[in-house]
């Protein structure tokens, strides 16, 4: 029995390169070497800078913010899940550093932006194209909306909380509303990036188009 983990990717490319239109989104050190991202079969051999660009003509309509105040683990987490579901961008909100490891290298699909506070946050927000855009945190507060039964605005940006904490008071106070998530077992509270996961995929029901053919499903 073969002991160790499975090869991740592919080899180098197998045959001559490719050329003429469409070729320049290729990485010819990728081409040459092999290519062993964690990216979907479409993207293999692309560069990151072309990657990236073809996400940019269709990312969807909703922005992911974490407050990071204590440098948890869960915010490079829920970094990953917003690349799984396409988050338009993402926020970190308070200290500009934080935990990468759980984000497994893609916040370098992301448009990952920084702002000092959460007021910096909703400014921002107030002044994007299209108009003002709704802040909307997650947490078990009382007056708190039900995600299962709200009707999720199409242009949004989910604010989460630190594991533990959750919102800070700030927070509170600048969210156009708050929502929380159905439990119905014995502890308080649920991991915040599983949390952020729902309210991701809860937006990808209720908005995405999943007929076109560019969802896949490992």
């Amino acid at each position: 029995m073969p002991h160790g983990p499975a090869e991740v990717g592919v080899g180098p490319w197998e045959g001559a390169w490719p050329t003429g239109p469409g070729s320049e989104v290729y990485d010819e050190l990728l081409l040459a070497e092999g290519d062993r991202r964690n990216v979907v079969d479409r993207y293999r051999y692309w560069s990151l800078e072309a990657i990236v660009a073809d996400l940019d003509t269709r990312r969807h309509g909703f922005h992911v913010a974490i407050e990071n105040w204590q440098h948890d683990f869960n915010i490079g987490t829920i970094v990953r899940s917003a690349n799984a579901f396409l988050a338009a961008e993402v926020h970190i909100v308070g200290n500009r550093r934080w935990n990468r490891r759980g984000a497994m290298v893609t916040d370098r699909y992301q448009h990952v932006r920084h702002h000092p506070d959460v007021a910096a946050l909703a400014a921002y927000l107030r002044d994007l194209p299209g108009g003002p855009m709704p802040l909307l945190g997650i947490d078990n507060l009382p007056g708190s909306e039900h995600l299962e039964t709200m009707a999720l605005p199409e242009r949004v940006c989910f604010l989460f909380g630190q594991e533990g904490p959750g919102l800070s008071a700030g927070a509170r106070e600048l969210c156009d509303g708050t929502f929380s998530i159905a439990q119905f077992g014995s502890t308080r509270s649920i991991n915040a990036s599983a949390a952020a996961a729902i309210a991701m995929h809860a937006w990808v029901r209720a908005h995405a188009d999943l007929g076109d053919g560019s969802a896949w499903r490992g």
